[in-house]
């Protein structure tokens, strides 16, 4: 766990969008069940929104009216572009999910889906000035927002409004370098401004629990006992400054195997986070260096730079958001040896290097990303 706000968060949050089904309705009494199994593994966080088709009205028969409410977290959302054709109604959706949910307050509230088409509309309806308003009132604790679109926005978000206290975005491997996702680029961007994440679509809306047949060779061959999904929430749970990775469970099967891995979630190790690695080259979606250690490129380096552990220090942020670990490897790669800012470009480990790599190129990238 983590503590964010003063308070501690479990890592796994309870995605209320696709709740189970008996016909048409909401499987109510599955509802219940599952979030009995969510409150006695010692997890709090619940996440819905208005424009969620009866999954705030479940939340209230589910969880709201069974459990104390100091006991759990609740977050929804605010739509401006979706049944809000005037100001007034969307504002009204505040007022409207306090009596669907009969929570008293959010903990956690979001103006929802920030994207290219209709960031504007957020500010035209004054929706930022009015969600400050509620939580100076008390009926909201902390003000976000969730966001589908590329790191020039979120600074631009960010830095216009430097009173959020969070965002949620989608994060998953397989999107951490795709440019229509640009997972690790917001990530970067929502870092660097200080705010805390809520991780959403960590599964990919289930995609990652049913990946290429050459990913599940990597990952039942490492550990046949793992889910693939789980591979998926814990690179995510993984990251440095999340509050939580929201999971979309349907089902008491998909809840049962999200609270095996994460009531005592324990972070990729070395080895993981290699395969995941693995997992999204093969995804044709990576942008680690595709060093074999060889060392071949070493034993003329007139500069004496550990080239491949310098490499291997970089794919730790590259391909897994580990920035501080990548930091501290390439602290102690370079000990004692050249760095990478001491390559003279004479070519001579381009030469040497049997995949062909843009060595001299890779190691400006490692300079830039990993100076100390």
């Amino acid at each position: 766990m983590s503590d964010f706000f003063g308070k501690e968060v479990p890592k796994l949050g309870f995605g209320l969008m696709r709740l189970p089904k008996k016909g048409l309705r909401t499987d109510i009494e599955q509802v219940k069940k599952m979030v009995d199994l969510f409150m006695e593994s010692g997890f709090t966080y619940y996440d819905t929104a208005f424009v969620y088709p009866g999954s705030e009205d479940a939340i209230k028969k589910a969880l709201v009216e069974r459990y104390p409410r100091e006991s759990y977290t609740l977050a929804t959302k605010l739509n401006a572009f979706m049944l809000a054709p005037t100001e007034k109604a969307a504002k009204k959706q505040f007022y409207t999910s306090l009596e669907r949910t009969g929570a008293g307050y959010f903990d956690y509230y979001l103006l929802h889906a920030m994207m290219e088409n209709n960031y504007t509309k957020y500010d035209k309806f004054h929706l930022w000035d009015f969600v400050k308003e509620q939580k100076e009132k008390g009926l909201i604790k902390y003000m976000g927002f969730s966001f589908h679109a590329g790191p020039r926005l979120l600074d631009q978000l960010l830095n216009e409004h430097p009173e959020v206290d969070f965002v949620q975005l989608q994060i998953n491997y397989e999107d951490w370098e795709k440019p229509s996702v640009a997972s690790r680029a917001n990530y970067e961007v929502a870092r660097k401004h200080g705010k805390s994440i809520v991780v959403m679509e960590p599964v990919k809306g289930g995609n990652l629990a049913n990946p290429p047949e050459e990913v599940k060779k990597l990952m039942k061959a490492y550990n046949p006992d793992m889910s693939y999904a789980s591979w998926a929430i814990r690179f995510v749970a993984s990251l440095d400054g999340i509050i939580t990775v929201l999971s979309g469970m349907s089902n008491i099967e998909q809840m049962k195997d999200n609270l095996s891995y994460m009531k005592n979630f324990k972070p990729l190790n070395e080895e993981e986070q290699k395969i995941i690695q693995k997992a999204q080259r093969i995804m044709g979606n990576s942008s680690t260096i595709p060093c074999t250690a060889c060392h071949y490129c070493t034993e003329g380096c007139p500069k004496h730079i550990p080239i491949p552990e310098i490499f291997s220090a970089a794919n730790k942020q590259l391909g897994n958001g580990l920035k501080k670990e990548a930091e501290e490897e390439y602290r102690k790669a370079v000990s004692g040896k050249g760095s990478a800012a001491d390559c003279i470009k004479c070519g001579q480990c381009e030469k040497a290097c049997p995949q062909k790599l843009s060595i001299i190129k890779y190691l400006e990238q490692c300079e830039e990303m990993l100076h100390i």
